[in-house]
């Protein structure tokens, strides 16, 4: 149920981490040329964040309701070390849910330059919000914060040395260029399918444009940051390191396998210690209830690799074309990539978090608390889960709705005139 709730909700986190800024981006471009197509472009996408906005609402407040119904005994013994962050989190929502509201309905009421203004916390607060959720996150990766008395019950409770951990940072960096990949493949994705059909008029080459130029800066930077990671975990966390490669022992000098075919000699130890001769950690030097699923792990990993990858080439391919030859490229099937790009990003995405998270199994909490000491022994979970799944595909089905319903009316092109 978790799992479920996490797969639909993270889209909507990723809107709301890299879209707000791709609007303000638009709407000041129409400031500083004086084109209308920008503003209306701008106008239409803040219904679209609107929209989004509105249903993650309902996700974030799902996913909220089941921390407390499925992870009880982790909630009653550790709330107090990451409420903070949560508390946060909350600020960050409202202040996120004014300023949208604000900025919709201000376009016509507000002056230009102040309602681009009121854009300005909508972009904070959507990266602030998700900072906090990433924090608790690192901390489960490695927990601090806190003591345990012989008891095992919770003492000298520090919740900004929590927030602060070893894990925050990457992951807060890989996470919101993951969301800059996943809103801006998938926005320019949509607009690829119509330059593809024959629409190639300014609107769809303008809202193609900007998007994509979000994403393919993103893509090659994430290649960089993922080897920060993949360090990160090595130290802190060496039996997932030994998960997402499959090694079985400790071995000095360890192969790097990529995709299962092509193996690279000590490039695991090259990669995570940037020593060709570091020994690293295998599975074998924990006993094997205490292992994680490994082809679970694995497949997860390489098939996130594989995709940024894929991604990463596509956006130097973008990138050369509008820099050497200042234009976009021809070949229809650049644009045809561009269409699978957006749920290629979002694959990539979820098998992300699937190593972060079942990489850490048994653990809910690392090497404090195993998932079978959090979890909840109610009954009744298959019907939960299906009727979670029944709300979720009511609520995609709405979305779908109103952005075709959006995407059907004429774009709002007001002349200088008309806008003063």
């Amino acid at each position: 149920m978790q799992a479920l709730s996490l797969a639909v909700h993270i889209p909507l986190v990723c809107f709301g981490i890299a879209f707000p800024a791709m609007v303000l981006y638009m709407e000041g471009l129409h400031l500083r040329t004086g084109d209308p197509l920008y503003r209306a472009i701008a106008k239409r996408w803040s219904k679209v964040m609107l929209i989004l906005f509105a249903v993650g609402v309902v996700t974030g407040t799902i996913l909220s309701f089941e921390l407390g119904l499925l992870w009880p005994r982790f909630m009653e013994r550790f709330a107090e070390v990451f409420g903070m962050a949560f508390a946060l989190e909350g600020v960050s929502f409202f202040v996120e849910a004014i300023f949208i509201a604000i900025y919709v309905y201000g376009w016509d009421r507000l002056p230009a330059r102040a309602h681009l203004l009121a854009g300005v916390p909508i972009v904070v607060a959507g990266m602030t919000g998700s900072l906090m959720v990433i924090g608790v996150n690192g901390w489960m990766n490695d927990p601090g914060g806190f003591e345990l008395d012989a008891a095992g019950n919770v003492t000298d409770v520090n919740p900004f040395a929590a927030f602060v951990n070893s894990n925050v940072w990457h992951e807060t960096v890989h996470m919101y260029l993951a969301g800059i990949m996943v809103a801006g493949f998938i926005v320019a994705g949509v607009y690829a399918f119509g330059w593809l059909r024959g629409k190639r008029d300014r609107f769809h080459r303008a809202a193609m444009v900007v998007p994509l130029t979000f994403a393919c800066l993103a893509a090659p930077v994430q290649i960089v940051v993922g080897d920060w990671a993949a360090r990160t975990v090595a130290e802190v966390q060496p039996t997932k390191l030994a998960a997402i490669e499959g090694l079985e022992e400790t071995t000095a000098g360890a192969d790097l396998t990529i995709g299962g075919i092509l193996t690279i000699p000590d490039g695991l130890s090259l990669l995570a210690q940037h020593d060709p001769d570091a020994v690293i950690t295998g599975l074998d030097a924990v006993p094997v209830d205490e292992r994680p699923p490994v082809a679970v792990v694995q497949t997860a990993f390489q098939t996130m690799v594989g995709i940024g990858t894929a991604l990463a080439v596509l956006a130097a391919v973008y990138l050369a074309t509008m820099v050497w030859r200042r234009r976009l490229p021809r070949s229809a099937w650049f644009y045809r990539a561009v269409v699978a790009a957006g749920p290629l990003a979002l694959v990539a995405l979820i098998a992300g978090w699937i190593v972060t998270e079942v990489g850490r199994q048994p653990w809910i909490v690392y090497r404090v608390m195993r998932v079978e000491e959090a979890v909840t022994g109610a009954g009744g979970i298959p019907v939960g889960y299906v009727t979670l799944a029944l709300v979720y595909a009511g609520l995609a089905a709405i979305v779908l709705f109103l952005l075709r319903r959006l995407a059907r009316r004429p774009l709002e092109v007001e002349t200088p005139e008309e806008h003063r």
